[in-house]
């Protein structure tokens, strides 16, 4: 019998609602054979709010767990040894505070914290680009990065202290090529920066201890050939680049979760396809094998997965690895001509790509380059799809099917009840209540001479979260430190050179906007602290290629904010896009204000994961339309805006 290679680690990305329920799923997830955690955290506390902050309203809980303090990280680990296991946190602006939280925990529970193994994600530059969960401007982000690898190299040498991820970046429309050289381009910039904080034996050590995490779409051959081109344009990298010749330091180290964007609402029970297929990418080559791999559950175009969604898509990691003999081969690509010459393609694509960043001064200086050309390569993907010339099974092609058992009774997801958000907040308020305040006082106030300083957060954010402090009081000491930081959204005014076939859109925006006496004004607004601007910015970068005169400020705006701005541009149509499922209290709020500004003939349209029962709610607001994943069909909706904004429409 073949020696098996041992099989990689087995996650799902979890955690909702509280953290004392996230733990409960954690232990559960554990007991099913689950060999690693990866915790999902709410969107207050990925971009440093506490769940009492204005921004945080209709955000605690629903798309990750809340940590505002030592109490609450105590909880989501409670009867976890820390010691024993793998944790991934996908954090990024605030993974200075939440790993110090962590490490404050393991020490609780009499850890060796030099024993520690897991990956705090801590990558800025993909925020700027696709997922938009960042707090400060670039250069003092990408410090606060290499703070935390170089604080990992004296305490931590088992931790991963960032991980590149391109994960997003496809998400956000990335090409394969663009996706290699945005990726590695990140981990350049970073490994530039830390060289400067640790000592020159120790780094090439450091380069080995940078992991990746990756996105693995449908196109799985492709998938795999772009899998084996990072781990030779990696090698490439660390060997000529920096010097690095132990070739373990060189190692491409990857973790992956499979594409969440190709998941469909339409015959959602297709997905279950999808995700598998998109694990061969990264399991079948073992030279380029993940080191970790978590994959989405069939329904997360629909909602937040349930507990035994989730364990569907354990089993199929289960199966592959312990019922299959993949693992008892070498690898099963090496002299495959195809393969070979697609790797060499990809490879010098990405170098091409990487060259030009490169005459940028690299990835912190070319980020508003880089947001451009995803919003360019997003919008050509979903014309290809649109015209058919890239098939969705059950979205473009064979729409007609019986319904899925899978959705029904609950609708096949799992909501977090509303009552979450305000018992929270009273545990929040009993923490700061009880804790000892001048301690606090006296932590934040040494964090922040550190970090006008320079000096390394990360020992004064540990005695921060020891003393009580909160999530909010961290990220408010680095917002008044280096200021708040608004992204570019990819969108400029000027139309594109992507016209064709809008032509008659284009006729009838100039009729109505004749009726009006002015160009149609389309206002796109983010409400709430959902980073994931594809969508909106899709839909005014088409809206502006069809003749609209639109306002995009990008993310995290308030309802307020939104409509000043309507009022401002005189808006004749308003479209909010929502991700984070906070729609409901959000959109009402922003209704209420819309009447009480004399804005109620104003039509709005929202887009986002809605189930249907919400929407009907929607609707009843006031709302004039709801769009969800099954909309793809981008020239219908810019019709639907142009026959809102007609005088004779509103007025009927």
């Amino acid at each position: 019998m073949p020696a098996k290679d041992r099989p990689w680690l087995f996650r799902t990305y979890a955690g909702h609602s509280t953290a004392a329920a996230s733990n409960a799923l954690y232990r559960n997830n554990l007991a099913k054979g689950q060999t690693g955690l990866s915790v999902a955290f709410d969107l207050p506390t990925q971009t440093g709010y506490d769940s009492d902050h204005v921004l945080s309203r209709g955000e605690v809980g629903k798309v990750g767990v809340p940590v505002c303090h030592l109490g609450d990280m105590r909880a989501l680990f409670d009867g976890i040894p820390l010691e024993q296991m793998n944790t991934s946190m996908t954090i990024n602006a605030t993974a200075p505070w939440l790993l110090s939280l962590y490490i404050a925990v393991a020490e609780e529970q009499g850890a060796d914290v030099s024993k520690l193994q897991g990956t705090v994600q801590n990558d800025l530059v993909k925020e700027y680009l696709s997922r938009g969960t960042y707090i400060c401007p670039p250069k003092p982000s990408l410090a606060m990065i290499t703070d935390v690898a170089a604080y990992t190299r004296e305490h931590l040498p088992k931790w991963n202290p960032m991980n590149v991820c391109s994960y997003h970046l496809q998400e956000a429309g990335a090409t394969p090529q663009q996706e290699l050289a945005f990726a590695l381009a990140t981990a350049i910039a970073v490994l530039d920066d830390l060289k400067t904080k640790v000592p020159e034996e120790a780094f090439p050590a450091m380069v080995g201890r940078i992991s990746f995490f990756v996105n693995a779409g449908i196109r799985f051959v492709t998938e795999m050939c772009k899998m084996r081109a990072f781990t030779e344009l990696w090698d490439e990298i660390c060997r000529e680049r920096y010097g690095v010749e132990d070739e373990k330091f060189r190692r491409f180290r990857y973790g992956v979760q499979v594409n969440s964007l190709g998941l469909t609402e339409q015959q959602p029970e297709n997905n279950v396809y999808r995700i598998l297929i998109e694990m061969l990418a990264v399991t079948l080559s073992k030279n380029a094998r993940a080191r970790a791999v978590q994959l989405p559950a069939w329904n997360e175009a629909l909602g937040l997965p349930r507990p035994w969604d989730q364990q569907w898509s354990l089993r199929m990691q289960q199966i592959m690895a312990y019922e299959t003999d993949l693992l008892e081969y070498g690898d099963l690509f090496d002299g495959n001509p195809a393969v070979s010459a697609k790797v060499e393609a990809l490879k010098d694509g990405a170098r091409a790509e990487l060259e030009t960043l490169d005459g940028m001064g690299g990835a912190i200086a070319a980020i508003d380059y880089m947001k451009s050309r995803l919003v360019e390569s997003n919008a050509a993907r979903i014309n290809r799809i649109e015209a058919e010339e890239t098939i969705v099974v059950g979205v473009n092609r064979w729409q007609q099917g019986e319904p899925s058992p899978l959705t029904a009774g609950d609708g096949g997801i799992m909501v977090v009840d509303p009552a979450v958000e305000q018992e929270q907040i009273d545990r929040l308020n009993a923490w700061r209540a009880e804790r000892d305040e001048a301690a606090v006082q006296d932590a934040l106030a040494q964090l922040k001479a550190d970090a006008k300083a320079g000096k390394n957060i990360m020992e004064a954010s540990i005695a921060a979260a020891k003393a009580g402090a909160t999530t909010g009081e961290w990220a408010g000491v680095m917002r008044a430190v280096h200021g708040e930081y608004r992204g570019p959204t990819g969108v400029s005014r000027s139309p594109s050179n992507q016209t064709e076939g809008l032509d008659d859109i284009r006729e009838a925006v100039d009729a109505v906007s004749s009726q009006l006496g002015r160009r149609l004004k389309f206002l796109v607004g983010k409400p709430g602290l959902d980073g994931h601007s594809n969508g909106a910015e899709q839909i005014a970068f088409r809206a502006r290629d069809c003749g609209m005169d639109i306002t995009y400020d990008g993310i995290r705006l308030t309802p307020e904010q939104i409509v000043a701005k309507a009022i401002e541009d005189e808006a004749h149509v308003v479209g909010l896009s929502i991700l984070s499922g906070s729609h409901m209290p959000l959109i009402e709020e922003l209704m209420e204000r819309m009447r009480a500004a004399g804005l109620d003939h104003v039509p709005v349209v929202v887009g986002g994961i809605i189930p249907d029962e919400d929407a009907k709610k929607l609707l009843s607001f006031g709302v004039a339309r709801v769009y969800t994943p099954k909309d793809f069909e981008l020239n219908r909706i810019m019709m639907d805006i142009v026959t809102l904004a007609t005088p004779a429409e509103k007025a009927a």
